[in-house]
């Protein structure tokens, strides 16, 4: 067993690797020149657009714009914001945050164009009914001859959409903040009990199919945001006299990396501290992996750059306003330089500090929204992909796996399984993006045929 744990070890973290990050931030990098930052110039219209001016209920799809991306946010927005900003900052400093903000534009970019794929090439499941995502703009896009890119894709979205790891990690933050402090933390009847409330809780929703999900993720998602940018708004306030200080290092130190404790990278720590803070962001804003044009090729459009408009907002917002906000919250407290916390941990300290008595209670029922939102929109993912292989009735099958797979995640360790799911996560990402680089030339023709049409009007 101890083999077979190392295996998995490995496998991770060769997955999130370089050579991904490449492929995912070089990839970025290639389409936001291929089109000349053209969509970046129509940010009020993607707001527009986001608002339901354009909707049409006519139009194919089954869920509105604005339903897409909380959908799709609700996937991103977790773990990653809160405990994927701290192991930056323990780590690289503040200037990691200024290289999470570079990956959070790139992948602004790749998810505009994923989104803007996901509608242009929409394929059928086996009931007739429209579907898009990478399994499907790979058989659509590049024909029948590229499907094996398409399988391996639903195969490693699939696995990768189990909540293992999510509810493993909830199911510790409710113990650590909430039973253990209290005196209620029993072990495994506790861990028990927490996956069967979240089970149940996760049965109502994605039993009800994308339409429930996307009703639900729309209310909960501009909640979550709203309420977690209050908490670090009163952290702000209590410590405003040095706001200035520490915003103004994320810049700087982004260049020096005074602050900087891993490997270097091209030959010095600044590289290590870049390719700190990309890895950072790219995990947390899944830019190119593949997930999020699952949901937004459900939207209701037959304009596939409206799509990719929308879902360009999804990195801004969960990468340049949510992570920020923990950052600022870990650096203007000071706990990390004080502390030796780190990952959720370190998040807790500063809200703890910060707003003492109720801080790290109030993290808690963000972290529990930020997790169950996230517990809706894989089981999703995972049955689009299953549906896709199997049929348009093995979905319900999936639905079965994914809430039994909640209770597990709460009541082990499972760190081969978690490592497994993470490494297929990472494998998503390469027939994602080698088809969106490919197809690049179609989204472009598409996009200035569409912005030159607005202009007239």
């Amino acid at each position: 067993m101890k083999s077979i744990e190392s295996f998995f070890s490995e496998l991770s973290s060769i997955a999130w690797g370089l050579p991904l990050l490449i492929l995912l931030t070089g990839g970025g990098i290639y389409l936001i020149f291929r089109i000349r930052f053209l969509p970046f110039r129509y940010f009020g219209h993607a707001v527009a657009v986001l608002r339901g001016k354009y909707d049409d209920e006519s139009d194919a799809g089954q869920i509105n714009h604005f339903q897409a991306l909380t959908t799709a946010l609700s996937a991103t927005v977790g773990m990653g914001n809160i405990a994927g900003v701290a192991v930056a900052i323990a780590i690289g400093g503040p200037g990691a945050v200024f290289w999470m903000w570079v990956s959070a534009v790139i992948g602004m970019s790749t998810k505009f164009f994923t989104a803007t794929l996901a509608v242009m090439y929409r394929g059928k499941d086996s009931a007739g009914e429209i579907q898009g995502g990478p399994m499907y703009f790979i058989t659509e896009g590049l024909g029948k001859k590229w499907k094996f890119l398409a399988i391996f894709f639903s195969v490693s979205g699939m696995i990768g959409a189990l909540p293992v790891f999510n509810t493993n990690q909830l199911t510790q933050a409710i113990n650590d903040i909430l039973l253990k402090p209290a005196g209620w933390y029993t072990g495994f009847t506790s861990n028990l009990f927490i996956g069967a409330v979240l089970a149940l809780i996760t049965s109502l929703v994605i039993l009800g199919g994308i339409t429930r999900i996307g009703k639900t993720a729309s209310k909960l998602v501009p909640t979550m945001v709203v309420l977690y940018f209050l908490l670090v708004l009163m952290i702000l306030t209590a410590n405003y006299e040095v706001v200035p200080k520490y915003f103004g290092m994320i810049f700087t130190d982004a260049f020096s990396a005074n602050f900087y404790k891993g490997d270097a990278f091209l030959g010095g720590v600044v590289g290590g501290l870049l390719l700190l803070g990309i890895r950072r962001g790219a995990f947390s804003n899944e830019a190119g992996i593949g997930t999020a044009p699952l949901a937004h090729g459900a939207a209701k459009t037959n304009e596939p750059i409206r799509e990719g408009l929308v879902a360009m907002m999804g990195p801004a917002i969960d990468t340049l306003i949510i992570c920020t906000l923990t950052a600022l919250s870990i650096l203007v407290t000071g706990v990390w330089q004080t502390s030796t916390e780190n990952g959720v941990s370190l998040t807790a300290t500063a809200f703890q500090d910060g707003l003492p008595f109720y801080g790290n209670y109030l993290l808690l029922i963000c972290i529990i929204i930020f997790s169950v939102s996230s517990l809706f929109s894989y089981s999703y993912y995972g049955g689009k992909c299953m549906s896709y292989l199997f049929g348009a009735s093995s979905k319900t099958y999936y639905n079965y796996i994914y809430v039994l797979s909640i209770i597990v995640g709460a009541t082990t360790s499972l760190s081969i399984v978690i490592n497994l799911v993470d490494s297929v996560f990472a494998f998503m990402a390469i027939p994602t993006m080698l088809t969106t680089i490919i197809l690049a030339p179609k989204v472009v023709k598409e996009a200035r045929r569409y912005f030159d049409r607005i202009k007239d009007k």
